[in-house]
């Protein structure tokens, strides 16, 4: 009997130290992170980038687990989640303009000219601190500034080379007012819809043609079913890493590792974007697209409308302006 029990004990004593030891591994916190890109988008690239990076750091800790192509839900979706701590980050663009008005800044056609312009734009500590204080009003972190990219039209209509091309062109826009605007005043019939849609509204007919950057153009395999692409880059769209209600429930030093890696990722998000925006360009000509250029300058022209409306109706929007457009020629 004593033998019996010894061994028992024994076998006890072993499953209490395993329970104990997968207890220890359960408890390193799963951190999700959702975005809306396909496979090989810069979105794709640049999450997976950081939770590499960011899980060398955390080792036990915690880990970063992506979740790519809407798995988690549209932006909007994505945002409310976040609001209910239900995830962790997110990566949303565009959307962002609905959910403060300072970042409709990035809705402003022609406004940043380049990565390095859009470099200093980001530290400029006016602009960040206006965008910080937005996204915290709405209960959200700003954790880095990464790159959606410079947006290019595409449709089966006819090139796009002035605004007047755009006539009666039903696009596909993503969801935020300001994009619905500058369409709709240069012509266009704009259609705001998720990015996961896109696909099957151009394949089917019903929209003719949507906006988006070559990194997101190619990897949705837009090119299958589009004719021209017009190479506007009207706008620039960063991607905003953002945090919601369960960023104080983490860890100090998890959030610490997070924020970093973050801020880290904020040149090579960059980097990422223009080597894509080569590769992809010759990918998308080898797959039968038309390309073309614009007539820059009468773009330019039809979208002072557009500028004088954000800085009457956005408040401190004409020194955000302002300020970007000092940090051009720097």
């Amino acid at each position: 009997m004593n033998t019996k029990k010894s061994i028992l004990l024994c076998a006890v004593a072993a499953l209490g130290i395993f329970t104990a030891s997968i207890g220890i591994g359960q408890a390193a916190e799963t951190i999700k992170f959702g975005h809306v890109g396909q496979p090989g988008s810069l979105m794709d690239k640049t999450a997976k980038e950081f939770a590499k990076r960011a899980n060398e750091k955390l080792g036990d800790k915690a880990e970063v687990r992506v979740y790519g192509s809407s798995q988690l839900g549209s932006d909007t979706q994505m945002l409310r989640k976040l609001k209910l701590g239900t995830i962790d980050l997110s990566l949303p663009s565009t959307v962002m303009s609905s959910v403060a008005p300072a970042f409709a800044l990035f809705e402003m056609p022609f406004l940043v000219a380049d990565r390095e312009h859009m470099t200093r734009i980001r530290e400029s500590e006016l602009i960040r601190g206006k965008l910080d204080d937005a996204a915290a009003s709405q209960n959200y972190k700003i954790l880095g500034i990464w790159e959606n990219g410079f947006r290019n039209i595409t449709n089966n209509e006819r090139p796009i080379k002035t605004p007047a091309d755009l006539q009666g062109i039903k696009l596909r826009t993503p969801n935020g007012q300001w994009r619905v605007r500058m369409f709709k005043s240069y012509g266009a019939n704009p259609t705001p819809m998720p990015y996961s849609e896109t696909f099957v509204a151009l394949q089917t007919g019903a929209v003719d043609g949507q906006e988006n950057p070559l990194a997101q153009i190619y990897p949705a395999r837009f090119y299958e079913v589009q004719k021209y692409l017009s190479l506007s880059r009207h706008v620039y769209t960063p991607a905003y890493v953002l945090a919601g209600a369960s960023w104080q429930r983490m860890p100090e030093d998890v959030r610490s590792v997070l924020e970093e890696t973050a801020e880290e990722m904020q040149p090579v998000a960059l980097e990422m974007g223009k080597q894509l925006d080569k590769e992809l360009l010759t990918k998308l000509k080898d797959e039968g697209m038309k390309v073309n250029d614009i007539d820059r300058q009468a773009f330019v022209d039809a979208s002072k409308p557009i500028y004088e409306q954000f800085q009457s109706e956005v408040e401190d929007g004409k020194a955000m302006i302002e300020e970007a457009r000092s940090l051009k020629d720097e």
